[in-house]
C-alpha cells in the first residue's frame, strides 16, 4: 500500500502541503514563452532551478527544451544578478540567434529584489540587444501561485512587449488559448479553419511540443507565434480569452494598451463550453459555424446516446488547473455523472464558487478546495471518506488508483507516464469524442476485470 500513512480523518492545515495539485511559476512562463517562434526562455536564476524548469515539461511533452539561466553563484545572490543576465542577453543572441529571448524571474531573483525591467532597459542601451530582436519578461516567483500564474504572467509579457495600436482589422480575432495541450491549440486553430475566421493564436505550442521527428534537430521549430503575426494583435477587432485564470490578465492590458474588446470564454471541453465558443466565434467574426462542425457535434451526442448507461451516477474526483476542470466538471455534470472531489493547486475563490454552482444544477454538492492545502493529499482523505469510480487528472493520481483500485483517466499537467496528450485534443467536438472514450474504457476495463464468468460478456 503506497499510501498506508493517509489518515482517514480531515484536519484542517494552514502551513503544511503535501504533494501539491501544482508546479511552479516559471514552468508555465518557459512553456508560454515556447509557444513563440524563434523565442529563447530564460530562467533568471539558478542553473538548477532552469534544469528543473526543462526536465520537467521534456517529460510530459516527450520533448527537448531549450533555455538559457543566468546561472546564479553565491556572488550574484548575494550582490544581484544583473551582470549575469546582461552577458547572458549577449551572449544568446550571439551564440543562438533567436529572435526573442523571454526572460522570467525565479524564487532567488525575485528575493533579492532584481529589477527585470531595468535590467533589460539596460541591455538595450548598452547595445546587447541586436537591431530587430526584443526581449521579453515576466516576473514569476515561484512561491505564490502556480504554473498557471507564471504561464498568465509571461503572456501579458508577451503582450507588453508586442502589442501597439493599429488600424482595426474587421474580421481578425486573436485567441489566447490558455495552458492547453499542443494538440489543443492545433484543435482549436483547426475549428477557426472550418469557420474561415482569420485569426492570431498567442501563445501557440503546436508543431513546437509535438514536432515531427526529421532525423535533424531544429534549435527552434517551425510552430509558434511569429514576431510578425504579433506585432499584429492591437489591430485585431476582438480577443476571445479561454480560461480566466490564464488568459484574462493578458486579454485586459492588451484592450488598454491597445483597444481591443475581449470576452472571457471557458476552455471549450465538453459539449456546452465548445458550443458558447463556436457562439461566440460566430458572433464576433460574423461567421457561420460550419456543417463539419454540428455534424461533430452530433457524433457527441450519438455516443452520450449509446453509453449513458456505462456513465451515469459514476462518482468522479478530479485536479489540476481551474481553467480546465470548470468545463470538465461541467462536462461531467452533463453527463449524469457526480463529480464529488475537487481540488486545484492554483488559488482563487471564484474557482470554488463555479464548481459548487454548476454541480447544484443536479443536487451536487461536492468537496471543492483551491489554493495552498488543496493536494493530493487532502483529495485521498476524501476519497477514504467517499470512494469513487473514477479518478481523473494529472499522474500524481496513479498512487490513490493503484492503491484503491479505482479506473484512472490521465488529463492536464504534468503526464509523465503516458504519451498522447500532447497529439491528441481533448478540446472542441473531437476532443469530448476522445474524453468519453477514455473515460468509457477506464471503467469498462474494470468491469471486465472483475466480472464473474457468468456475467462476461462480449458486447457491452
Amino acid at each position: 500500500m503506497l499510501l498506508r500513512h493517509t489518515k482517514k480523518e480531515v484536519a484542517d492545515r494552514k502551513a503544511l502541503t503535501i504533494n501539491p495539485a501544482k508546479t511552479c511559476q516559471p514552468i508555465g512562463a518557459m512553456y508560454a514563452a515556447l509557444g513563440i517562434n524563434g523565442c529563447m526562455p530564460h530562467s533568471h536564476g539558478s542553473q538548477g532551478c532552469c534544469a528543473y524548469h526543462r526536465s520537467s515539461l521534456t517529460r510530459h511533452y516527450k520533448e527537448p527544451v531549450m533555455a538559457g539561466s543566468s546561472s546564479f553563484t553565491e556572488g550574484a545572490s548575494v550582490f544581484g544578478g544583473q551582470a549575469n543576465l546582461v552577458q547572458a542577453i549577449n551572449n544568446i543572441f550571439t551564440i543562438y540567434d533567436p529572435e526573442i529571448i523571454a526572460v522570467h524571474s525565479t524564487c532567488l531573483s525575485e528575493t533579492i529584489g532584481d529589477d527585470l525591467p531595468q535590467i533589460v532597459a539596460n541591455a538595450e542601451v548598452s547595445g546587447k540587444v541586436p537591431k530587430g530582436k526584443k526581449v521579453i519578461y515576466a516576473s514569476t516567483p515561484s512561491y505564490v501561485g502556480s504554473h498557471i500564474t507564471g504561464f498568465a504572467n509571461m503572456v501579458q509579457g508577451i503582450v507588453k512587449g508586442f502589442a501597439q495600436p493599429g488600424i482595426k482589422s474587421n474580421d481578425l480575432i486573436n485567441i489566447i488559448p490558455g495552458w492547453v495541450e499542443p494538440s489543443d491549440m492545433a484543435e482549436i486553430k483547426r475549428i477557426l479553419s472550418l469557420m474561415k475566421v482569420p485569426s492570431i493564436m498567442f501563445p501557440d505550442t503546436s508543431g513546437v511540443m509535438n514536432a515531427p521527428q526529421t532525423g535533424k534537430h531544429e534549435f527552434y521549430p517551425q510552430g509558434g507565434t511569429t514576431s510578425k503575426d504579433l506585432s499584429r494583435i492591437g489591430s485585431a477587432s476582438h480577443t476571445c480569452a479561454l480560461g480566466k485564470w490564464a488568459s484574462e490578465s493578458a486579454a485586459t492590458l492588451l484592450s488598454k494598451m491597445a483597444q481591443v474588446p475581449f470576452t472571457i470564454c471557458d476552455i471549450p471541453i465538453g459539449l456546452k463550453a465548445t458550443d458558447r465558443f463556436l457562439m461566440e466565434l460566430a458572433k464576433v467574426s460574423g461567421h457561420e459555424i460550419s456543417q463539419e462542425l454540428e455534424f461533430e457535434r452530433g457524433q457527441v451526442a450519438d455516443i452520450i446516446t449509446d453509453m449513458h448507461q456505462y456513465l451515469y451516477g459514476k462518482k468522479v474526483a478530479l485536479w489540476g488547473d481551474p481553467d480546465q476542470l470548470i468545463p470538465l466538471t461541467e462536462f461531467l455534470v452533463d453527463l449524469d455523472m457526480k463529480p464529488i472531489h475537487i481540488v486545484s493547486g492554483t488559488p482563487g475563490k471564484a474557482f470554488e464558487k463555479r464548481i459548487k454552482e454548476i454541480c447544484a444544477t443536479k443536487d451536487i454538492t461536492p468537496n471543492v478546495k483551491s489554493g495552498a492545502q488543496a493536494d493530493m493529499y487532502l483529495m485521498h482523505q476524501w476519497i477514504l471518506n467517499e470512494p469513487v469510480d473514477l479518478l481523473i487528472g494529472n499522474t500524481y493520481g496513479k498512487y490513490i488508483s493503484r492503491d484503491m483500485d479505482i479506473p484512472f483517466v490521465r488529463h492536464g499537467f504534468p503526464i509523465y507516464d503516458r504519451i498522447g496528450h500532447s497529439y491528441f485534443p481533448t478540446v472542441g467536438y473531437k476532443g469530448s469524442m476522445r474524453l468519453l472514450e477514455m473515460m468509457l474504457s477506464a471503467i469498462m476495463n474494470k468491469m471486465d476485470r472483475e466480472a464473474p464468468e457468468e456475467r462476461f460478456e462480449l458486447v457491452m
